[in-house]
């Protein structure tokens, strides 16, 4: 094949060992009409090519592409891209090809509609495997729902269950380079798998677990089974417990409205959803604004659109303009390709600017003009783009007295609080405490060999907690309970102590209860490790306990030391 030509950019480096063929080189294609990726590998000699063409290799019926529009092939000096003489051009980096280029690790080819990101990574994978716990699934989870919210593409969430003590470290090396891998408690693992269909997640799950014994696979795709981390982890953990599949309902997105002033706020949702009215959710820190929005939007008419959210603390307020209103190439340094912002990605849907209150001066007064003109403009560019969004606004904030202040736009205010929701504390509807906590542990069935039941005294003391941390920390607490607790009900000894001693000083608990159970529990576990001698997976397995939940209980007991030799069978006393 042919490489020689006017090259018309810089070199770049090659991925080369030698001849190359000690590399995997693949590319990303994506933007295609059924809006689904796929990743074409390219060994040394073959070609790819693109066009409207059916003996194209990748087959793209768009006006902006030519019958044979572009190839992209590899050699043994790397791996190269060249226009055919298409009528529109094919772009790198952002500049029209005249001659055949040199590709690098990332860049991105466009043809038309379309665009082929160039990645390559050793055959032999030595990488460091790290298996997340789930915090950290569900904040990749979320900064990946929010991507493909913006650009429309699809995200896997993979649940597996698979047994052995090593079974993490054994997905974690079969695992994509992009993917991220997390334990979820006992046999289960979670597995983020950006850019991928239905159809090819489920084909990835089977390759992670092939020839392991007695592996379950669940699946759940956004947007399709859900647009939030909850809803995707419930939906692929119910396939692997074997449920059916259930389209999301607007009533899905209520999850648990038991106190007679929640019952009102939804009602008053109802009411509100089928305007265009933007809306101003107010109140504390986890108190579930998220939820209210996107309930808002799953009753609107809206509601088969994209729902966008951007959180405008976590964006430095140099970037902030950018990601709001998109950027052109050159509008400043390392803007090296044009950006949509989230305005154009949630066109048709409708966009959550959560923590609104942060937003710099400058973007208000750009967002008070997206609102009254209903048109975008990019960073770096003159042109007005039409934008057909809904805004719901959220804060923390008393944001009418920001205004008064000074510290926040005044009329930008008015704007965005055309009718305004306030979602009342947890800690003022004790009633949906118990509901919402056990709603919580439905969702963590198997992390804490499924326990799910909450005990007389845990409830009490639930209620009488006063949760600062609102919806958020009760559902913390939970996922903690469930991690410490055996097979059997959750009880006073898997809560923290502020929230037994917040039951203890309201007089709901008894002194002394939960330290019996602690000493209890510290006993059984030096009995179970000086009966396996030592061994922490054999230990665990007596108790009934996963090993991620015993090693829970060590740290808790401080337990971390070898057990006591045989002449001192006793438990140490003294409890915590």
């Amino acid at each position: 094949m042919n490489t020689s030509g006017e090259r018309t950019v810089e070199a770049v480096d090659a991925p080369s060992d030698g001849h190359g063929a000690g590399l995997r080189v693949y590319l990303i294609i994506a933007g295609e009409p059924e809006r689904r990726s796929r990743v074409v590998e390219l060994a040394v000699g073959q070609e790819v090519t693109f066009g409207r063409s059916r003996t194209a290799t990748i087959a793209v019926e768009h006006e902006r592409v030519s019958r044979m529009h572009a190839r992209i092939w590899r050699d043994v000096h790397g791996v190269w891209a060249e226009d055919l003489g298409s009528r529109n051009g094919t772009r790198v980096r952002g500049e029209r090809l005249a001659g055949p280029v040199q590709l690098g690790q990332g860049d991105e080819v466009s043809i038309g509609p379309i665009s082929a990101v160039l990645g390559w990574a050793s055959r032999v994978d030595v990488r460091p495997i790290r298996v997340a716990d789930v915090d950290d699934v569900e904040e990749r989870l979320a900064a990946e729902l929010d991507r493909a919210g913006r650009y429309g593409r699809p995200v896997a969430l993979l649940a597996l269950r698979v047994a052995g003590d090593d079974a993490a470290a054994l997905i974690g090396r079969r695992a994509r380079r992009m993917d991220l891998v997390g334990e979820f408690g006992g046999d289960d693992l979670l597995v983020v798998a950006p850019e991928l269909g239905r159809v090819e997640a489920t084909r990835e799950a089977e390759r992670l677990i092939a020839g392991v014994t007695g592996a379950r696979v669940g699946v759940a795709i956004a947007p399709d089974d859900g647009v939030t981390p909850e809803r995707l982890i419930a939906r692929a953990r119910a396939e692997l417990a074997g449920e059916p599949a259930a389209p999301p309902s607007p009533s899905a997105v209520v999850g648990v409205v038991v106190d007679p002033a929640m019952q009102r706020l939804y009602q008053v949702i109802d009411r509100v959803a089928d305007s265009a009215m933007t809306v101003l959710v107010l109140g504390e820190t986890g108190v579930g604004k998220e939820v209210i929005a996107a309930a808002i939007h799953a009753r609107s008419p809206r509601r088969d659109r994209p729902f966008v959210r951007l959180n405008s603390a976590s964006i430095p307020a140099a970037l902030i303009e950018s990601e709001l209103f998109g950027h052109e190439r050159g509008a400043f340094t390392g803007a090296d390709r044009r950006k949509i912002g989230y305005l154009e990605a949630a066109s048709g849907g409708t966009l959550l600017l959560d923590e609104i209150a942060d937003l710099p001066g400058s973007a208000q007064a750009k967002l008070l003009r997206v609102l009254e003109q209903k048109s975008v403009m990019r960073v770096g560019s003159t042109d007005e783009i039409a934008v057909d969004v809904r805004i719901i606004a959220a804060t923390n904030v008393d944001l009418e007295a920001e205004a008064r202040a000074g510290r926040f736009r005044e009329d930008l205010y008015f704007r965005i609080a055309q009718f305004t929701l306030v979602v009342p504390p947890l800690r003022e509807r004790r009633d949906e405490i118990v509901a919402l906590a056990e709603h919580f542990l439905d969702g963590f069935v198997g992390i804490g060999m499924g326990a799910r039941r909450l005990t007389d005294e845990v409830r009490v003391a639930l209620v009488a907690y006063d949760w600062p941390g609102n919806v958020r920390e009760l559902r913390n607490a939970m996922e903690r309970a469930a991690v410490l607790a055996a097979d059997g009900p959750i009880t006073v000894a898997e809560l923290s102590d502020k929230i037994v001693d917040a039951g203890r000083r309201r007089g709901a608990l008894p002194a002394g209860v939960k330290g019996q159970l602690a000493d209890f529990e510290r006993q059984a576990i030096v009995a179970a490790l000086e009966a396996e001698g030592g061994n922490q997976s054999r230990a665990a397995r007596r108790l009934g306990l996963s090993r991620r939940g015993f090693i829970y209980k060590l740290e808790k007991h401080g337990l971390k030391a070898p057990p006591p030799s045989a002449d001192q069978r006793r438990p140490p006393g003294g409890g915590l």
